[in-house]
């Protein structure tokens, strides 16, 4: 039994080997697209509204309350890049019920681009909320000697994101392969309803670790337009109204 869907090749395109983890992305991709077109095609503002169209809502609200309470920020900005994400993740985790169907997250590779898109839009929405300087002097803080260390720690978390998507996904394929040659039928079964769950959280993680990635290089430019924003004491009518009591 192959593990690995970058071993599973379906075909050639000269000397380029296209292989499940390519095949598959494509139709997970494919699937949520033409999905969401069509199912964005038909929403309803009155009338009956269908139960899909409940479900899509509930989805789309709980994943902007969640980057609303992980970044005290507007989710707005974030909603469409960490939501696609955590789909992305999702779906192809779940369609692992599919016989044949070899997810794309256990591939290192596909890990490794998801991971590598987090990583080019933690300073695209840093220096678009703080500017090209502001963001950049994150990385001499507390002081220029810092900077290296700052560069390694951007690295370094990215392919802690990588490696732990992909660890999961590969360590519950050969648990449930191993378990398979000893107990045939109902061990396998349970295991693979806990990967199925385990799927789903290590989807919500990675979409959480980004969001997280993320609002910490925009936190500083929320914080002092709050600041900002924020009436003095002397000014404020209240304590205006505490002055005239």
């Amino acid at each position: 039994m192959l593990f690995d869907p970058d071993k599973t090749i379906y075909f050639r395109l000269g000397e380029f080997p296209v292989n499940a983890t390519i095949v598959n992305s494509l139709l997970v991709t494919v699937f949520l697209t033409l999905g969401s077109l069509l199912m964005s095609r038909r929403l309803r503002k009155n009338g009956p509204i269908p139960g899909w169209q409940h479900f899509l809502e509930l989805v789309v609200v709980t994943i902007r309350k969640q980057i609303r309470d992980i970044s005290e920020q507007n989710p707005e900005p974030y909603l469409a890049f960490a939501g696609t994400l955590f789909l992305f993740i999702v779906f192809s985790n779940l369609l692992v019920v599919v016989p044949g169907f070899q997810p794309p997250t256990a591939s290192l590779s596909t890990t490794a681009a998801l991971a590598t898109c987090v990583f080019f839009a933690v300073p695209f929405y840093g220096i678009s909320k703080q500017g090209f300087r502001n963001y950049l002097g994150q990385y001499l803080q507390p002081t220029a000697l810092m900077l290296p260390f700052n560069v390694i720690g951007e690295l370094s978390r990215t392919l802690a994101l990588a490696v732990r998507l992909y660890g999961n996904m590969m360590s519950g394929a050969v648990l449930a392969a191993i378990l398979i040659g000893f107990v045939p039928l109902f061990v396998p079964i349970l295991i693979n309803l806990l990967g199925l769950l385990t799927g789903v959280i290590q989807a919500y993680i990675f979409a959480v670790l980004a969001v997280v990635y993320i609002a910490s290089a925009t936190a500083a430019h929320a914080q002092k337009t709050v600041t900002d924003q924020n009436v003095s004491p002397e000014l404020s009518p209240i304590s205006e109204k505490k002055e005239k009591l």
